[in-house]
Parts: structure tokens; C-alpha cells; sequence
């Protein structure tokens, strides 16, 4: 059988009442005087021309002298660190003096050891009953904490800032790196064509990321040109890897056999067998060819794999796409179909090419995707001037989806310029 002591008292019982009051009582018995001289802060008094009246032990002990040394022999500025002086001079007394308070100033004052002990200042103006001013007083408390806790901060916000900095210079190479390496990429400026007009513009969706649409334009033997235009899948250094494997690729192959449909096959060939093992790598791409006739025509025949269909700008105004439906993404599989399609260019009519990230950009409020018709509606509404100026237009309708173009956007327009106009003849005799 369990028995509960009687001799432990419960936790508050009067014992603990009694303690408790003991502890008040020997609270009231403290004198005045002690909680001036022991106080966690120093305190002193001085005349109005700074003469020490009174210090207290506390304020002493930091700064390791006596009292016989300090009141009625020292000001409160001797105690202060040459720059405290100068800005209790030019500051500190002088505000004191206009507003009668200061208050939480931080000043340094000569420790014991000669050692700088921070400390935060706050100073009141005694007056008499006419508004006379009598005294000083002054309460020090001691920043040392404050102080190192400030240095430590601003350590980490100079650490904060470089490391920003180093990192904004890091990013700024890696930008320029990447900036070159796209560059490589597409070619430096699109060759003078005979009888055919061209243009071109790569819109970069972000500086810090690789992307992977590209075109070229290139002579072929018997006065033919070949072009192409694609996308690889994915973005960065591995994109930019297929870019130039697909780029060298379609050139190669086309020097060899310019069939369009037989150059997107050796294309396929060569990424399936490249990538297959690993992750799988593909791509996007139309590959054609222009053929000028004697009659100032341009043959365009072109096979599409997967990719968005070309767009003919003719020169009456009007716009259509030349479809080439059922081509299969390049490098999916080991043999993939194309679609080829061939169509005669016009004086004046101009065929444009463009990666997905013009027609999937988000626009309105709503974010809807740009889209095909949309294009076409905006290829209608240009005057039928040549690739170069729908180039520029286009350009502008890139940079008007601001914050909502998100992909990297290749374009390429070919096009027979429209004959000269004929002056009437002004006199027929």
C-alpha cells in the first residue's frame, strides 16, 4: 500500500507563497542607491558644459577607472574615442542643446585595456522651473553584442552581394558562351540566290537556355538551291548537339542524293541509330529545293517530317498553307514516312517556314494559343513586298507576344521578287 508523505509540500502550497513574498520583501529593502551604483547600464550626471557630477560603479567598471579620477576632473566627451568626440561635438551636444533629448545614439567610449566598447547614448536636459537648464543625465548601455551582431550581418549581406554579383557574372559568360554557341548554329547571313529573295530572323525565347530550331540555305549542281528548316526536341546542350548533327546531316546528305524525301530518310537514319540505345533524341524539319526557270518561275519541291506546314504568301494578297500531311517525326522510328509536295513560286509570291513556338505562343487574357489561322490571317492582312519585309513584320508580331512567347522561333521566307513596274512611255513619237 502506497502512503503519500505529508512532510512534501504540494507544489503551490503556502511554502511557495512564502517564498515568493520573501523575494518581494527583499525587493522593496533595496536601496535607491544600489540600484543606481549596480544597475545593468551606466548612468552619470554632468554640469551643462559636460562635467562629470556623478557615475555610476557600472559605468566605471567599463571603463576601468576610478571615481576619484572621473567627477568633478573629466567632461563626458573625454571618455568617448577620438570619433566620438568629433560627432558629440558636431552633432551629438549640439542637437542635445536644440531638442533637450537624444536618445539610442551609437558612439564608442575607451574601455578598460584601451579597448573601444560600443555603446548606444541617451542624454536628457534637467531643467528648473523657469526653464533653466540645469544638468545632464545619461544612461550608456553597453552594444557590444549589438555591435558584432551588426558586424556579422553586414559580413553576410557583403558576402550576399558578392556571391549575387559572382553569380550575375557567371550567368552573364555562360549567356555569351551560349550566345556564341547558337550562333554556330545557324548560318552567319543566308547567301545571295539568283532570282530568289530571302530572308530570315531566330527569335531566343531565354538567354540562359540553348534551343534547338535551325535553318540553312545552300547551292545544289545545275543552278538548284537546297533549304531546310526544323526543331529538336528539348532544349540545352544536348539539343544544340542534334542541332548541329541535323544540320550537318541534311547537307551532307542532300549533296549526295537532293531528293527531298531521300534526305529526311538518311536524316532519320542517322538520329535513330545515334540515339536509339539511350534517351531518344528527334526532331522536327522540312527540307526542300527551288529550282529557277527561264520563265522567272520558281520550282519548289519539299517533304515535311512532322513539322508545321509552309505557308505561301502569293502575290495578289492572299495566303495558304501547302499541305504535307502524314510525315512522321525524324527519329522516332527506324523508317518513318514523309510527305513531299511540289508547287511552282510566282513573281511576287513568298513561302515561309517557322518553328512551332510563333503559332503555339499564349496571347490574351486568357492565354489561348496564337495558332495556324491566326497566322494565316496575319500573313493576309501584309502587303505582298518579298520575304524580307514579311520578315520584319513577323519579327514585330514576335516581339508583340511579349512575356508569352516561351519557345525559341525560326524563321525562313523564300521568294521571287515581283518584276519592276513599266514607266508609261511619255511620248510615242
Amino acid at each position: 500500500m502506497c502512503r503519500t508523505d505529508q512532510s512534501v509540500p504540494e507544489p503551490g502550497g503556502e511554502q511557495d507563497a512564502d517564498a515568493t513574498d520573501a523575494v518581494f520583501t527583499s525587493l522593496l529593502e533595496d536601496s535607491t542607491e544600489e540600484l543606481y551604483e549596480q544597475a545593468p547600464c551606466g548612468y552619470l550626471s554632468t554640469l551643462m558644459d559636460g562635467t562629470i557630477a556623478k557615475i555610476n560603479t557600472t559605468l566605471l567598471d567599463w571603463l576601468g577607472l576610478e571615481r576619484s579620477r572621473v567627477v568633478g576632473r573629466m567632461r563626458f566627451a573625454d571618455l568617448l574615442t577620438v570619433g566620438g568626440k568629433l560627432y558629440h561635438e558636431t552633432h551629438f551636444a549640439p542637437l542635445l542643446q536644440m531638442k533637450g533629448e537624444v536618445s539610442g545614439i551609437a558612439m564608442d567610449v575607451k574601455a578598460a585595456g584601451k579597448q573601444r566598447m560600443p555603446v548606444l547614448v541617451t542624454s536628457k536636459v534637467k531643467s528648473s522651473e523657469d526653464g533653466e537648464p540645469l544638468l545632464i543625465r545619461t544612461t550608456v548601455f553597453d552594444a557590444r553584442d549589438r555591435r558584432a551582431y551588426e558586424k556579422e550581418l553586414l559580413r553576410s549581406r557583403q558576402a550576399a552581394e558578392e556571391a549575387r554579383r559572382q553569380a550575375e557574372a557567371d550567368r552573364s559568360r555562360l549567356q555569351e558562351a551560349f550566345a556564341v554557341l547558337q550562333q554556330s548554329l545557324l548560318p552567319a547571313a543566308l547567301p545571295e540566290v539568283p532570282g530568289i529573295e530571302a530572308g530570315s530572323y531566330y527569335h531566343t525565347a531565354s538567354p540562359d537556355l540553348l534551343g534547338g530550331d535551325f535553318y540553312d540555305l545552300f547551292p545544289l549542281e545545275g543552278g538548284r538551291w537546297a533549304f531546310f528548316l526544323g526543331d529538336v526536341c528539348g532544349k540545352g546542350p544536348q539539343a544544340a548537339a542534334v542541332t548541329s548533327l541535323a544540320r550537318y546531316t541534311l547537307r551532307a546528305a542532300a549533296l549526295h542524293d537532293a531528293d527531298p524525301i531521300s534526305v529526311l530518310t538518311t536524316l532519320n537514319t542517322v538520329l535513330h541509330d545515334r540515339y536509339a540505345s539511350g534517351e531518344g533524341r528527334y526532331c522536327t524539319a522540312i527540307f526542300g529545293v527551288l529550282q529557277p526557270t527561264d520563265g522567272g518561275t520558281v520550282g519548289l519541291h519539299l517533304a515535311s517530317g512532322g513539322h508545321p506546314s509552309a505557308l505561301i504568301q502569293r502575290a495578289d494578297g492572299s495566303a495558304d498553307y501547302l499541305p504535307t500531311p502524314g510525315g512522321l517525326l525524324v527519329g522516332v522510328l527506324p523508317q518513318a514516312p514523309f510527305t513531299a509536295a511540289r508547287v511552282d513560286l510566282l513573281p511576287g509570291d513568298t513561302l515561309l517556314l517557322y518553328t512551332d513556338g510563333l503559332t503555339e505562343a499564349r496571347i490574351g487574357p486568357d492565354r489561348e494559343l496564337y495558332g495556324e489561322d491566326a497566322l494565316r490571317a496575319f500573313i493576309v492582312a501584309q502587303p505582298p513586298t518579298g520575304p524580307k519585309a514579311l520578315i520584319t513584320a513577323l519579327s514585330g508580331l514576335l516581339a508583340s507576344f511579349g512575356d508569352g512567347l516561351d519557345d525559341d522561333t525560326a524563321l525562313l521566307a523564300l521568294g521571287v521578287p515581283a518584276p519592276l513596274p513599266t514607266p508609261a512611255n511619255e511620248d510615242l513619237t
